[in-house]
């Protein structure tokens, strides 16, 4: 009895061991931030709030309230509430700085793979630099311009800061998913958000870099 006892215990802490190399290997694979990356991320977020308020931005919409969804795309509130349907826009943008990330950093070790552990936050900069961008007079008025959004006005801080929001959830799936999972999802995405609004990420960024008068009168439809 007692050597089987013994040996039951050796082939528990062996099975221990193996788990603990596993879990370990999972971490060094993966992008998640450790405690500073995470605190630089929301520092960035901090960050944008504060220069889009002194910016002159409205921290909330300029109706008076703040709601949970707003689904009317062309009216004055599309993009002053927390989420709307470009939030899903917003977590692929998560998807693909992930992806970004690991083949810079895990598959080409770029700058030795070290900005690695940095991913995250690096992710929210990028993602902060285009809200800040989308909110300049010449963003708002390309929109205006050149796509379906003749109203579009800019968004609202909560608005922002939940896009960024919406990334860092996206970020956060990659990590966990299965590289499939993450395909599948961003391409569920595209094709819903394409059949209930006629928009999408790819015909956003199409048609502001490269506007066509066909899709934007099969969008205005």
């Amino acid at each position: 009895m007692s050597e089987f006892a013994d040996r039951r215990g050796a082939d528990r802490r062996d099975a221990d061991r193996r788990r603990r190399r596993t879990s370990a290997r999972r971490r060094a694979r993966s992008l998640l931030p450790g405690l500073a990356g995470a605190v630089l991320a929301a520092l960035v977020i901090l960050g944008v709030a504060t220069i889009e308020l002194k910016a002159g931005r409205p921290p909330i919409c300029p109706c008076g309230t703040v709601k949970l969804w707003w689904g009317v795309v062309q009216s004055s509130e599309n993009s002053q509430h927390v989420m709307d349907w470009y939030s899903f826009s917003h977590v692929i943008h998560g998807l693909l700085f992930y992806f970004f990330a690991h083949l810079l950093w895990r598959r080409w070790k770029l700058f030795g793979g070290r900005p690695a552990t940095w991913a995250l936050p690096i992710a929210v900069a990028f993602e902060a630099f285009w809200e800040l961008l989308e909110n300049s007079p010449f963003i708002i008025d390309r929109y205006r311009a050149v796509t379906i959004s003749y109203g579009y006005s800019g968004d609202s801080v909560v608005n922002s800061v939940a896009d960024i929001g919406f990334m860092v959830l996206g970020f956060l799936l990659a990590a966990r998913l299965p590289v499939r999972a993450s395909i599948a999802l961003a391409v569920a995405f595209e094709l819903f958000t394409l059949a209930m609004i006629r928009d999408n990420l790819t015909l956003n960024v199409l048609m502001l870099a490269w506007p066509l008068d066909a899709i934007r009168a099969w969008q205005a439809g």
